[in-house]
C-alpha cells in the first residue's frame, strides 16, 4: 500500500494506492492498482469512513475540493463522515483503461490503451469482464481493510447504487449502512425489461419537451434529416447517423437537461458551436470508452444483454424520429465513433457474455443494514417500479420517492443528501 497526503483549504486528502487481484477468484493471478482518495473536513479524523460509489459504469471518482465545493454534496457529508472516493477498475488512476486516437496515411485509428494494449481482442473481453460491481465491490473491501475500518457507508450514485445493491447481498457485515441516489436496480429482472421500459419513459419525456418547446419537433424532424444525408458531422470529422443522434434525448433524464438541450437545437448546425455542443451532449463516446462497452452489462444480471436496448426500441419509436432516446446504446455507435471503434469487436463479444448473477433476493432479505434511498419518479435509466421492487426486498430500506428531482438530483441540490441523511440516522421514520 502506498499513500500520500495533499492539503487543500479547509481540506485534507490522504491518497491511497494498493495492489488488487483483476479476478478476485485468483488472487495469484494478474493484478491492477486500486486508487482512492480519502477526503477529511477539519478536525474529521476521528469520523467514521463513507465510500463514494460513483455512476457510470466507467467514469473515476470526483476529484474532491471546497473552493467550490466538488462535488456539491461534499461539505455536507464532511460534517459526519471522511469520504473515500474510489476510482473504480478500469478508470482514473486506477489502473486504467482508454482509447488513444493516431493520425495514419489512411486517416484515422484508433487503439485501445492502458491495460489492453498488446492484448487480442479476446483477451480484452475476457479482461473486460472483470470490471463489473462484484468485483469493485471486492476492491472495495481491500481499501476498507487498509484503513483499518471495521465498517463503513455507503453513497451510491446510479450505478454505484447498482453496485451498492451487490454489496447489500455479499458483504452486508462491513456495512453500516447506505445511502442510494437514483440506484436502486432491478433484481431478478430480464434486462428487456428494463430497457422496454426506459424506451415507453423517454416516450413520455420527449411528449413532454415538445410541450414545453413546440417548435423543437421539427426541429429535430430536420436534423435527423441531415444527419441520414450525412450532413451532421462532429469537430473530429464523425458522421453523426439518425440513431447516435435521437441519443441527444439522454438530456432529459437530468436536470436541467431540457433547456440545455432547447439551446443545442437552436443553434445553427453548421457552425462550431453546434458541432461541439453535440459532441458533448451524446452520452456514448471516447474519453470513458468503458461506459459504451459496459453499459448494457450493468442490467445484467445473470444473463447476456445481446444489445437488448437496440432490440427493444418500440416500432413507436422506429416511426417517429422526434422520439428520443435516453442511455439507450445502439450497436452501430462502435462503428461511427473514431474512438470507440477500437472496441467494435470486443463490444460484440461482451454482449454475448455470459455475465454472472449480481443480486441475490434471500441475501437482501437478511441484510439488516439501514438504506435510505432517494427514488426519482419519473428516473429515466431506473425505473421507479422496479427500485420499489428492490426496496421490498430490503428489511430496512427508507425510500424517498419525489417528482422534485431528476436522475442527477444529488449534484443538483444538497437538500437531497441532507434529506436522506437525515433518514438514514432517525431512529424513527414515517
Amino acid at each position: 500500500m502506498r499513500t500520500l497526503t495533499e492539503y487543500l483549504p479547509g481540506l485534507t486528502l490522504t491518497t491511497l494506492t494498493l495492489d488488487a487481484p483483476l479476478d478476485h477468484a485468483d488472487p495469484t493471478g494478474e493484478s491492477i492498482e486500486i486508487f482512492a482518495r480519502i477526503a477529511t473536513g477539519d478536525g474529521g479524523t476521528d469520523k467514521p469512513y463513507l465510500v463514494f460509489l460513483q455512476g457510470g459504469p466507467g467514469h473515476e471518482a470526483p476529484r474532491p475540493g471546497l473552493v467550490p465545493a466538488t462535488p456539491p454534496w461534499l461539505p455536507r457529508v464532511l460534517a459526519d463522515y471522511q469520504v473515500v472516493m474510489l476510482d473504480q477498475r478500469g478508470t482514473g488512476r486506477s489502473t486504467p483503461v482508454g482509447v488513444r486516437v493516431s493520425a495514419t496515411e489512411s486517416g484515422l485509428t484508433a487503439q485501445p490503451t492502458g491495460a489492453l494494449a498488446g492484448r487480442s481482442v479476446a483477451a480484452q473481453a475476457d479482461y473486460l469482464t472483470h470490471l463489473r460491481a462484484d468485483e469493485i465491490v471486492n476492491d472495495a473491501e481491500l481499501v476498507r481493510e487498509a484503513l483499518g475500518a471495521k465498517t463503513w457507508t455507503l453513497l451510491g450514485q446510479s450505478f454505484g447504487g447498482f453496485t451498492s445493491v451487490h454489496y447489500l447481498s455479499t458483504h452486508p457485515e462491513s456495512l453500516a449502512g447506505a445511502l442510494i441516489t437514483g440506484g436502486l436496480t432491478a433484481v431478478q429482472r430480464p434486462i428487456d425489461d428494463v430497457y422496454a421500459l426506459t424506451w415507453q419513459i423517454m416516450i413520455a419525456k420527449s411528449e413532454d419537451y415538445y410541450r414545453r418547446f413546440p417548435g423543437d419537433r421539427e426541429r429535430v424532424r430536420e436534423l435527423t434529416a441531415l444527419c441520414a444525408a450525412g450532413a451532421i458531422t462532429l469537430p473530429n470529422g464523425d458522421v453523426v447517423s439518425p440513431d447516435r443522434f435521437r441519443t441527444v434525448g439522454h438530456r432529459l433524464g437530468m436536470q436541467g437537461g431540457a433547456e440545455a438541450l432547447h439551446y443545442l437545437l437552436g443553434l445553427n448546425h453548421e457552425s462550431s458551436a453546434f458541432a461541439h455542443d453535440l459532441a458533448s451532449t451524446m452520452p456514448f463516446e471516447g474519453r470513458n470508452p468503458l461506459y459504451a462497452v459496459l453499459h448494457e452489462s450493468s442490467y445484467a444480471d445473470g444473463v447476456a444483454t445481446r444489445w437488448s436496448a437496440d432490440r427493444t426500441m418500440p416500432d413507436r419509436v422506429r416511426e417517429d424520429v422526434t422520439l428520443l432516446g435516453g442511455e439507450h446504446l445502439h450497436r452501430s455507435v462502435f462503428s461511427e465513433d473514431t474512438e470507440l471503434r477500437a472496441f467494435a469487436e470486443v463490444a460484440d463479444l461482451i454482449a454475448e457474455h455470459e455475465w454472472n448473477q449480481l443480486y441475490f433476493p434471500d441475501a437482501l432479505a437478511h441484510a439488516e443494514v439501514p438504506v435510505a434511498a432517494a427514488v426519482y419518479y419519473a428516473d429515466a435509466y431506473v425505473p421507479h417500479q422496479f427500485s420499489m421492487e428492490t426496496a421490498a426486498l430490503l428489511p430496512d430500506c427508507r425510500t424517498w420517492v419525489t417528482s422534485e428531482y431528476e436522475h442527477n438530483g444529488l449534484r443538483m441540490d444538497v437538500a437531497v443528501i441532507d434529506h436522506l441523511l437525515g433518514l438514514l440516522h432517525a431512529k424513527r421514520w414515517l
